[in-house]
């Protein structure tokens, strides 16, 4: 057929026919590729693991576990290394200088000391806090007690727990001018003791007088005597009631040297018995003073212990 006077062309439709040419593909060089790198690392690891000592190895294994400890301390853990990293030149934290190993090694164990010690002070005042708290139960549990609440005083000081014994015009601890004690101080000191063997701080035990003149003359029975007798009686009757001697870290008579009213000196609530439970620091501190004095100087004076701060002064005749 024709149109306008022309022939039709006849329509030719080619497909073309999309495929892969699997076999002619690259994704199998790259998995071989892994594959051969993998097996190479794995001939290079056996390799290493066989020409190296178990010390090396052990130090290598050590080194990626803590390598911080293996850097600062070395020992058996880092094998028989001198670097860290071998071939990679000096370690220069074991050269002389600000970062060498022996200042760095002893700065790590400095802090860790101080970190101890502090633990220690802090676990030591909170068992004594907590032996303040149980006194003070104790003391408010027992009715016979009860009344003399206002002649016991106790308060946590740099150096412990201090607790006081004061003396009333109508209720005296001991019998005038003596180092008897009275029944009810006696019923004290078997309530203080009860509390006090149930920790390992040792005791500081002092007696105290007013400023009231006892005795005359440099060889008579004086205040020195008396309060340092008191004390004696105050210590055989903590013992008496379980408290282990060895406890006791010291026992002196003050006199009238440590008022508790220096406004008014012979008030007699001066006259009192003073315990103080020691932390362990202060019992540290009171032993070096001990250690350190001569042997032929008598009884040296030592920084008290109560709040005020005055010295302690030597006892007449005291007997730790």
């Amino acid at each position: 057929m024709a149109t306008n006077g022309k022939p039709l062309q006849p329509i030719i439709i080619k497909r073309v026919k999309k495929g892969g040419h699997g076999a002619h593909g690259g994704a199998w060089k790259i998995a071989y590729a892994d594959f051969v790198t993998a097996m190479m690392a794995f001939f290079l690891l056996m390799w290493l693991l066989g020409s190296t000592t178990e010390g090396d190895r052990k130090g290598i294994a050590e080194y990626f576990n803590q390598p911080l400890k293996v850097m600062l301390f070395g020992g058996p853990g880092s094998g028989g290394a001198t670097s860290i990293l071998q071939g990679g030149g000096d370690d220069l934290t074991k050269s002389v200088g600000e970062v060498a190993s022996g200042d760095i090694e002893e700065k790590v164990r400095e802090l860790g000391a101080q970190l101890a010690r502090a633990e220690m002070i802090r676990q030591d005042r909170q068992r004594i806090a907590t032996l303040r708290e149980k006194l003070d139960g104790i003391l408010k549990a027992n009715p016979q007690l009860a009344d003399l609440q206002n002649q016991i005083r106790m308060e946590m000081v740099q150096d412990g727990l201090y607790i006081q014994i004061v003396d009333e015009q109508n209720r005296p601890m001991f019998d005038a001018g003596s180092a008897l004690v009275r029944p009810h101080m006696r019923d004290i000191l078997r309530a203080i003791a009860q509390v006090l063997t149930e920790v390992d701080n040792r005791v500081e035990l002092a007696g105290h007088t007013d400023a009231t003149p006892y005795g005359t003359g440099e060889r008579a029975y004086s205040n020195w005597e008396l309060s340092a007798d008191r004390a004696n009686a105050t210590r055989r009757e903590l013992v008496a009631a379980g408290l282990p001697e060895g406890k006791l870290a010291r026992v002196v008579g003050m006199a009238d040297k440590r008022l508790l009213f220096p406004d008014n000196p012979t008030d007699p609530r001066n006259r009192r018995i003073s315990i103080l439970v020691l932390t362990r620091e202060a019992e540290e501190r009171m032993l070096q003073s001990l250690e350190a004095a001569p042997a032929d100087a008598g009884t040296p004076e030592v920084p008290a212990s109560a709040p005020n701060g005055a010295a302690v002064a030597p006892a007449g005749r005291s007997n730790p």
